[in-house]
């Protein structure tokens, strides 16, 4: 531990009125750590299979987002085409370069013409995977690395995100032990919970402030 950030711990110690750990203190609170146990959760953050689909639709409605409902990969582009079509938007967008994406058949929708790699300040649309969802407040979790440029979730005004039922958790603690058991924490984790907002100027709703100012989820039920 850096001399700095000894002296502000122990600064925090002393107004505390308390000194240092002993080994049987130290051990505990490491065994505490390590074993990420869950806190009391309210009822709108459990459940399980259909239950929690219909909860995550519906918060996620309520943040205007919007949601298309397909039975397999196979419809997405059509999805995404529809999409782009009912918002007279391009069918040029950038891609996150994601393998599961990748599978997707996008050359069976004409309208599309896809680019894999991070967003720029001239692309209108992005389409990325969610690394998960969270029922409980309609929130997308958003992990970064080369599959994912952390871009793609902020820089086009419409961000379209295909995302598996099975990956929408009934709480966040459920995301969030999701992520651990993959095996390797990402330099950034975006929760997404609607389209970019502000109340700033006269408390009235403005989407787009910061961000996209449309987000719309293809859930595919696998």
């Amino acid at each position: 531990m850096s001399g700095a950030k000894e002296n502000i711990l122990a600064s925090i110690r002393d107004a505390l009125g308390r000194g240092e750990m002993s080994g049987d203190q130290r051990a505990e609170l490491e065994r505490r750590v390590k074993a990420h146990k869950a806190s009391q959760r309210p009822a709108r953050a459990r459940g399980k299979g259909q239950a929690v689909i219909e909860r995550f639709i519906a918060e996620a409605e309520k943040v205007a987002c919007t949601i298309a409902e397909v039975e397999g990969i196979a419809d997405v582009p059509s999805a995404v085409a529809s999409y782009l079509r009912q918002h007279n938007l391009p069918g040029n967008a950038v891609i996150a370069p994601d393998a599961w994406l990748g599978d997707i058949p996008w050359d069976n929708e004409s309208l599309l013409n896809l680019r894999a790699g991070a967003s720029n300040k001239d692309d209108e649309v992005a389409i990325t995977p969610a690394f998960g969802a969270v029922a409980e407040t309609g929130t997308l979790m958003m992990a970064s690395g080369p599959n994912h440029p952390t871009s793609l979730n902020f820089t086009p005004e419409n961000h379209l995100v295909v995302l598996r039922k099975s990956q929408v958790a009934a709480s966040y603690e459920e995301v969030w032990a999701n992520l651990r058991k993959s095996g390797k924490m990402p330099r950034s984790v975006n929760m997404i919970t609607g389209p970019s907002r502000t109340g700033d100027i006269s408390m009235k709703i403005y989407l787009g402030a910061h961000g996209p100012r449309r987000l719309h989820i293809v859930m595919v039920d696998d």
